[in-house]
């Protein structure tokens, strides 16, 4: 059994995830934490519960999803592996900050520890996840599926009854529709969705009720 712990961090309110087991080892999903206050939350968080991260991954590159990056690297040594098609994004913050976000930010960027690609398995403790590429809101959009609990992590592709923006650089809504297809054809009934941002969802009701998976 898998326990995941979310928080919701910085002026975007975006979902970051630990995700651990039985054994104390967790990986960290998109690590969005900037302020000094939210930096210390997910540090204090894995190491009052004694966990040991094997993994930082990123779902994309957007910066509101990857504040923290330098936080794990500095804490535990561990890098962020994404998907080699955001390496445009997320090999250089503060160019990313400057452009998409109109703010200085003097954080180091951690070096990038793997590139991931599609059915790649990143496993911790007793689990495993599978990579699904999804491409849309950014060219290297990635899905994490935890197939044996029934439970995934989608990013900015699918939010509840929503979905990831395709106008920033190199964003497709012809790609981000092809993912959306191929993610109501993958994941079976019952999956829980734990998306990016806002509240968490299940594949039943999307493909009931987003207009967007129709």
């Amino acid at each position: 059994m898998i326990d995941v712990k979310t928080f919701q961090f910085n002026v975007l309110q975006e979902n970051t995830y630990v995700v651990s087991d039985d054994t104390k080892e967790c990986v960290i999903i998109d690590c969005g934490a900037f302020y000094n206050s939210e930096r210390q939350a997910i540090v204090d968080y894995i190491k009052t519960n004694n966990l040991k991260p094997v993994h930082l991954l990123c779902t994309h590159g957007h910066l509101d999803h990857c504040f923290g990056n330098d936080t794990i690297y500095d804490e535990f040594g561990l890098k962020p592996e994404l998907h080699s098609e955001d390496e445009f994004l997320a090999a250089d913050l503060t160019k990313q900050a400057a452009d998409f976000f109109g703010f200085p930010y003097d954080h180091p960027t951690p070096p990038i520890g793997a590139f991931l690609t599609e059915n790649d398995i990143i496993t911790f403790g007793n689990h495993k996840l599978k990579v699904i590429h999804t491409p849309g809101h950014t060219p290297g959009g990635v899905m994490y599926w935890c197939e044996e609990e029934n439970t995934a992590f989608s990013g900015d592709t699918l939010f509840r009854m929503s979905i990831g923006r395709t106008d920033f650089e190199k964003g497709s809504w012809q790609q981000l529709s092809c993912s959306l297809k191929k993610i109501a054809a993958t994941l079976p009934d019952g999956t829980v969705i734990y998306c990016g941002h806002g509240p968490k969802t299940t594949i039943d009701d999307e493909k009931l009720m987003n207009p967007y998976m129709r």
